[in-house]
């Protein structure tokens, strides 16, 4: 039994040389400049498997950190931008200094930007991608991304400005007209440079109206004309205090 014990130790420590020493065998900068011929080339799951083998064997170096950008790269073109975040993230924490953290923390700007949906459907991502976008600008004002993140946070603002104008909208037809009434606050509050802006405030002015709230209506119109005036619409809300009820514009026609 010891004779055994002794032999199979043996060989453990020789198998275990012999994995080291494939290890060390593996030329990581072949890979690598394999892993980004591939890219290149748009074969991204080849790409994977060089650019995976340098991450593994070679990593916490500069060779392991760049590889691991480019894996993430593979799994942006490839349209899997959750996964392609996920890789640049591990970048950005392992290694702050690199040369690619910058554009790394680009693309998860682009990739929440993608997966930003249509403006009825649930905004997480939408909101993720104007915190994301608005500390890149934060971090990089010179960048010449900058432009394009300041155009993509103003639609990203717009969709989310008219996913709450429309819920207003639907209280409106609903004729819950106090919660048609708070949310259009929450427009002309929290997205004010958005495209809803002044039309929040135009339907504002249509509540007080349908609750017979004239004074208010009153008010608040002179307070806010200027916003109404900016969508040329003073002549009609001019209108419905004339004749004491909201009408659209053919019928004032």
């Amino acid at each position: 039994m010891r004779l055994v014990a002794i032999i199979f130790s043996f060989s453990i420590i020789i198998n275990g040389c012999s994995s080291n020493a494939f290890t060390r065998d593996v030329d990581y900068e072949a890979e690598y400049e394999k892993g980004k011929s591939a890219l290149s080339n748009k074969k991204y799951v080849r790409a994977q498997d060089h650019f995976n083998t340098v991450v593994i064997g070679a990593s916490h170096t500069e060779l392991g950190d760049d590889a691991l950008f480019y894996l993430g790269e593979t799994y942006f073109y490839m349209g899997d931008k959750l996964l392609a975040i996920a890789e640049y993230d591990k970048l950005i924490r392992r290694m702050s200094f690199s040369p690619y953290v910058e554009k790394a923390r680009y693309r998860i700007c682009e990739s929440y930007v993608t997966l930003s949906p249509k403006y009825f459907r649930d905004q997480t991502y939408s909101e993720k991608a104007i915190e994301k976008l608005q500390e890149f600008i934060d971090d990089y004002p010179n960048s010449s991304n900058r432009e394009e993140a300041q155009k993509n946070i103003k639609i990203l603002r717009n969709k989310l400005s008219r996913k709450i104008y429309d819920t207003g909208i639907l209280y409106i037809k609903m004729e819950e007209y106090k919660s048609a009434l708070i949310t259009f606050k929450q427009v002309v509050d929290l997205y004010y440079d958005t495209d809803y802006n002044e039309l929040a405030h135009m339907k504002t002015i249509a509540c007080y109206i349908y609750r017979d709230e004239y004074d208010e209506a009153r008010k608040y119109y002179d307070e806010k004309r200027s916003f109404i005036e900016r969508i040329k619409m003073d002549d009609l809300v001019d209108e419905w205090f004339i004749q004491k009820r909201v009408l659209d514009r053919i019928e004032l026609e």
